[in-house]
């Protein structure tokens, strides 16, 4: 079966990024990562007895040869960025039981798995489907894509190029200047002219139901993005403030680099993504 990715830094399910243009505004999300202690680490007691053991930051950097890293997330995340040699193998790929299994038998190494940090499953959900797909070793990096660039930038890959430096990435508060609570959120729309609301959640994601009656356009974050161009050029050109949903606030984080790198000053991100809208409708 084929695999998902390839192990020299480029990804084989899409490659939008590599076609932009332009000096390169760095524009990424890092949470800095503390000292390691159980409380930092909420998802391992949860998974502790299913037999998908954590790797740390240091034991990997100094395995990463004899380990096969795995990165679970989707195309789009990956191609923003990832780790050295990582395969893309998204959790959700129809193929992932035959891709983990051909990597596992062609590479005769652990397979690792990855996602975006602490509090992201999708690394122990991959993990744990691998072993029940017949790998037999199958673990997780559960500290995440942006912990492991800020400690091993060397060894990471931005939009298709080694990171120099984790000064590339900028600090939390700068994506969280972009995060509006519900009623903000709803507030500034109101309060702006002519605003461009873009759900960029996936198809089954959204299940065709628009939050915002049918005033937002949906452009899932696939490899094709062109409409997303359009709709970009549009708001400079028309100087029109942008508003995007996800599903649950964190996929925004990797539009971030690409709404910087093409000069929109004017955009804010729904902090929860459509799940905040789905949890305050169910309480009231």
């Amino acid at each position: 079966m084929p695999i998902a990715g390839n192990r020299d830094g480029a990804s084989s399910r899409g490659g939008w990024f590599h076609d932009w243009s332009g000096p390169l505004v760095l524009a990424l999300v890092v949470t800095i990562a503390g000292p390691v202690a159980a409380e930092d680490f909420p998802l391992r007691d949860k998974y502790a007895s299913v037999g998908v053991p954590p790797v740390e930051t240091e034991e990997l950097a100094d395995s990463l040869d004899a380990m096969t890293v795995v990165d679970a997330r989707s195309p789009y995340e990956y191609e923003t960025l990832h780790i050295r040699d990582a395969v893309s193998i998204p959790l959700d790929s129809g193929d992932f039981k035959e891709s983990v299994l051909a990597l596992a038998e062609e590479s005769g190494q652990p397979l690792v798995f990855y996602c975006n940090g602490v509090t992201c499953a999708v690394s122990y959900k991959a993990a744990l489907k691998a072993k029940k797909a017949g790998v037999a070793d199958a673990r997780v990096y559960d500290a995440g894509v942006l912990a492991w660039a800020r400690e091993n930038p060397e060894q990471t890959v931005l939009l298709g190029e080694p990171l120099q430096s984790d000064d590339q990435l900028i600090a939390d508060e700068e994506f969280k200047r972009r995060l509006l609570a519900e009623d903000a959120f709803y507030a500034r729309i109101q309060s702006s002219d002519d605003p461009m609301i873009v759900d960029i959640r996936s198809r089954d994601q959204r299940q065709g139901v628009s939050l915002f009656q049918m005033r937002d356009r949906h452009v899932p974050l696939t490899g094709d993005n062109r409409e997303l161009d359009g709709l970009v050029e549009t708001a400079k050109s028309e100087d029109r403030p942008m508003f995007f949903v996800d599903a649950t606030g964190k996929q925004v984080r990797w539009l971030q680099y690409y709404l910087e790198e093409r000069g929109i000053s004017e955009y804010w991100f729904l902090e929860g993504g459509a799940s905040q809208i789905y949890e305050s409708m169910s309480t009231q």
